[in-house]
């Protein structure tokens, strides 16, 4: 019997495109050459443009709406536990056991943020003390747009850790995938498609990260970055802000995503803005 080796794409908007260059990229499971979409600069430029014009309506919608979506999407990755545990072993060579951890541990991630979504607000929002006849409240909004760069350790995981702040306060996302461990990624990609989040959302992408760091960096469409780099793409992307002006988060990609740091207040830094509304006292 032939064996069917699995075609995997990009997922932008919703669908699943392959990319408009042509070209591939290689990674091996288990000993099997999986040929990935190398994506290119139209490629980050459309999914950059379906962030875009989905983010608005899932800010707009409540928070409690995003919640249980979120939820879905933990319930998806729940179904296709196996399958992320097949990924992160088979491509970046660790033990079942690590590689199952890892998959608990994203999966709990998710339904952590699934909780978050209205607590946002709450938490980091305020009426602030001021000398006068005003009240002062502070309220939190999302960002708008938000690139992420997934490490190359922990590619499910460290993804989900970066992304899930960013989505649950309602900022659309362009997720490129681990370079080294693309894989776990993309079966992401196929759990979203089968969830409530609505398409345009979350956009994956797989690659040469020495190609897309520059995409992200001067992509004058995109808010905020929040990437688990170091070296010549941290500097890259810092650069870049400049010109822009957007937010750029540097995480190191080493950093061990299970600690409880990365599901707290902490998370939302550089994905959510603090507008300050003044008003009269009628005393």
């Amino acid at each position: 019997m032939a064996t069917v080796t699995k075609t995997w794409k990009l997922f932008i908007g919703g669908a699943f495109p392959r990319t408009e260059s042509g070209r591939t990229i290689k990674a091996v499971a288990d000993g099997t050459v999986h040929h990935l979409c190398k994506a290119s600069r139209k490629d980050f430029r459309d999914a950059v443009e379906a962030a875009r014009a989905a983010q608005h309506k899932w800010a707009s919608s409540t928070a409690y709406l995003r919640g249980q979506i979120l939820y879905r999407l933990a319930e998806m990755l729940e179904a296709r536990r196996g399958e992320f545990v097949e990924a992160i072993r088979a491509t970046s060579r660790i033990t079942p056991r690590k590689a199952k951890a890892e998959v608990d541990a994203s999966i709990e991630h998710v339904v952590s943020f699934a909780g978050w979504t209205d607590k946002i607000a709450i938490v980091l929002g305020s009426q602030n003390p001021v000398a006068g006849p005003f009240y002062t409240f502070t309220g939190i909004e999302a960002t708008g747009v938000v690139g992420v760069l997934a490490p190359d350790e922990s590619p499910l995981l460290g993804a989900l850790a970066l992304a899930c702040p960013a989505l649950a306060a309602g900022n659309a996302i362009v997720l490129v995938a681990s370079e080294r461990h693309p894989i776990p990624a993309l079966v992401l990609s196929e759990a979203l498609a089968t969830s409530d989040v609505p398409g345009g959302v979350c956009n994956i992408l797989t690659g040469e990260h020495a190609e897309l760091v520059p995409q992200l960096a001067l992509h004058r469409d995109m808010d905020a970055i929040v990437a688990a780099v170091k070296g010549k793409h941290a500097a890259a992307l810092k650069a870049g802000a400049a010109e822009n002006m957007k937010r750029v988060t540097i995480v190191d990609p080493a950093s061990d995503f299970t600690e409880s740091r990365w599901r707290s207040p902490v998370a939302f830094r550089g994905v959510t803005e603090a507008k300050t509304i003044w008003m009269p006292s009628m005393a």
